[in-house]
């Protein structure tokens, strides 16, 4: 029983999580972390416990440690989470970002002044807070960030995003229903995750040629979505952007787009035609899964792996061509595409994953190369035509 106790004492003393420090300095009651560049820094908190800030709080546009003066760009995220004390914050017109639950739950925070030089806020960054509570219904814009419709949307309503505008925020229209339009300015450079998810009353979208990345999930379960023009300058599509976008019948990616991440057009039961353009390296995992009405597919040159369960329940499909730049095929990439009836694997495929081919009914010839050295398990079970 005394090793017992003793061994049982040891482990709690090993497992007991112990408090971490996440800033570097401290100045005037103020925690910071030094920025990778070396001039600037961001706010961050002590412990993390909701008591490192109370009061009103001016942040700085500069501070001087240790005999260097830094410039304050950044409020992090968690910085002032739980800190039910504070009262009031001051943001220097320095500070460009804002991160995600920055300030969420700091229940006596009613006034926040926040400087026109923010271009980005994090997702519920003000949640919680008197400051927001207090915030009118409707489309709420702080600094250049498009950054919430706060109530009930009314149906039929068309938002034009004012001109300055580089950002639209987290969720910013997440649920609104009633939206059936938006314009966007040439101003706005970036969209945070989940801007227009569920959506479901938005019929069409152009994008303007400022912006870079569509963000994940950005058009999420947007389920009335026809249309969307993408532009050139677009280079990354993220993870899930056109998810269940049941009514999406085409689109044209242009060839700028050099990635596109997982369950992009998943459950797209819409989408006939696809062509991945030629910079994308890689086809993620569950792209096209459900996309049941996709008829055409043409691969980008160069594609070199086409991911797990990425054109999934595709059974519309009947020809596949696959480019010479593939090396992998992933599990269940192709898994009851009961229309496929004929593929051929290039020479540089090295492996193909579990039941990649299973429950292709109609196939009847496939041809696979002396380059391939592993076949995984099933993956031709129930291709009764073969």
């Amino acid at each position: 029983m005394k090793l017992r106790t003793k061994i049982s004492a040891l482990l709690t003393t090993l497992f007991v999580p112990t408090l971490s420090y996440a800033y570097e300095f401290e100045v005037d009651g103020i925690y910071y972390n030094k920025n990778a560049d070396g001039e600037t820094v961001s706010v961050t908190y002590n412990k993390g416990e909701g008591t490192d800030y109370s009061g009103s709080v001016t942040i700085p546009s500069k501070v001087t440690y240790d005999g260097t003066t830094y410039t304050v760009t950044e409020i992090t995220e968690f910085a002032f989470r739980n800190n039910t004390q504070l009262t009031a914050v001051t943001i220097a017109n320095t500070v460009t970002r804002i991160g995600r639950l920055a300030f969420s739950d700091c229940s006596s925070l009613a006034t926040i002044k926040i400087p026109d030089s923010v271009t980005y806020i994090g997702t519920v960054a003000f949640s919680g807070t008197p400051w927001w509570d207090n915030q009118p219904d409707g489309l709420l814009y702080i600094g250049k960030v498009a950054y919430k419709y706060k109530g009930t949307m009314p149906e039929n309503t068309s938002i034009t995003i004012k001109d300055g505008t580089v950002c639209i925020g987290a969720s910013a229209f997440a649920n609104c229903s009633g939206m059936i339009s938006i314009t966007l300015p040439n101003s706005l450079q970036e969209f945070n995750g989940s801007a227009f998810e569920k959506c479901t009353g938005l019929t069409s979208v152009t994008i303007p040629n400022s912006v870079t990345k569509l963000s994940d999930s950005l058009f999420n379960k947007c389920s009335g979505l026809t249309s969307v023009t993408i532009p050139d300058s677009v280079t990354e599509i993220g993870n899930a952007v056109f998810n269940d976008c049941t009514a999406l019948s085409s689109i044209t990616l242009p060839e700028s787009v050099t990635s596109m991440g997982n369950y992009v057009f998943m459950r797209c039961t819409g989408l006939t035609s696809i062509t991945i353009p030629d910079l994308v390296t890689s086809i993620g995992k569950s792209a096209f899964n459900g996309c049941s009405g996709l008829t055409s597919v043409t691969i980008g040159n160069s594609v070199s792996s086409i991911g797990d369960y990425a054109f999934k329940g595709c059974s519309g499909l009947t020809t596949l061509t696959i480019p010479n730049s593939v090396t992998s095929i992933g599990k269940s990439a192709f898994y009851v595409c009961s229309g496929l009836t004929s593929i051929t694997i290039p020479d540089p495929v090295t492996s193909i994953g579990e039941e990649a081919f299973y429950g292709c009914s109609a196939l009847t010839s496939i041809t696979i190369p002396n380059s391939v050295t592993k076949i995984g398990k099933s993956t031709f079970d129930s291709c009764s035509g073969l």
